[in-house]
């Protein structure tokens, strides 16, 4: 058998659940689940570990994405979609943070041009857990595991909250009116972050779903 190129923080929680799996960008992924579609409307909890993700930062970072034609959020802490459906992140005044969609291919692109960068360009390696919740109670789960109002922020100014969750310091983007967010955190916290969190999405009427149902 062919060893993955990679794999999730949390594949060995994720092998105990019953689904389908396939392969995305080199990451053994659970792709769907019975019951996904009532678990996302009340309350899902997706892996997204398997899209490329890819950091930069440094004083010249921005102008290097421009030349790349990627959109440069004019503050920190926002972001902005790229055209192929993937997202671009500051999360700082200049550090950046570039994650695909399944039909995009601009991390991978960054990561291999960076292999030279120009002075003042600096990679940064991204191996988090990623995770999407989405569903009418989302809010009820992040009441109960983060301290930040996250129903206080204004969505159209396309947020990115730095925060703790659980002991955790995670990084989360709202979107979808409250009822979608995006979710990254250190790998080594990985099993514990996701095993606590399905655990309070089980309480509140959800649980676990596949990757496809939630992009």
């Amino acid at each position: 058998m062919k060893t993955p190129l990679r794999l999730s923080p949390i594949h060995d929680s994720l092998q105990s659940l019953n689904g389908a799996w396939r392969d995305i960008n080199g990451m053994p992924s659970l792709v769907t689940l019975p019951g996904d579609r009532q678990s996302a409307s009340m309350l899902g909890i997706a892996d997204l570990s398997c899209l490329t993700r890819f950091g930069v930062k440094g004083t010249h970072a921005a102008e290097w994405l421009v030349k790349w034609g990627l959109p440069i959020p004019d503050r920190p802490n926002t972001w902005h979609p790229l055209p192929a459906g993937g997202i671009i992140a500051k999360l700082g005044l200049t550090e950046f943070l570039i994650e695909d969609s399944i039909n995009s291919a601009i991390a991978p692109q960054l990561a291999t041009a960076c292999k030279s960068p120009p002075a003042k360009v600096y990679p940064v390696l991204r191996q988090d857990l990623a995770l999407g919740l989405v569903g009418d109670r989302v809010n009820d789960l992040l009441r109960q595991t983060c301290s930040f109002n996250f129903q206080a922020l204004s969505l159209g100014d396309r947020p990115v909250v730095l925060t703790n969750a659980i002991g955790v310091a995670v990084t989360v983007i709202p979107g979808g009116e409250g009822r979608y967010y995006r979710i990254w955190c250190d790998r080594t916290f990985g099993t514990y972050f996701w095993q606590t969190l399905i655990q309070i999405a089980t309480e509140l009427g959800g649980g676990a779903i596949g990757t496809e149902s939630f992009l």
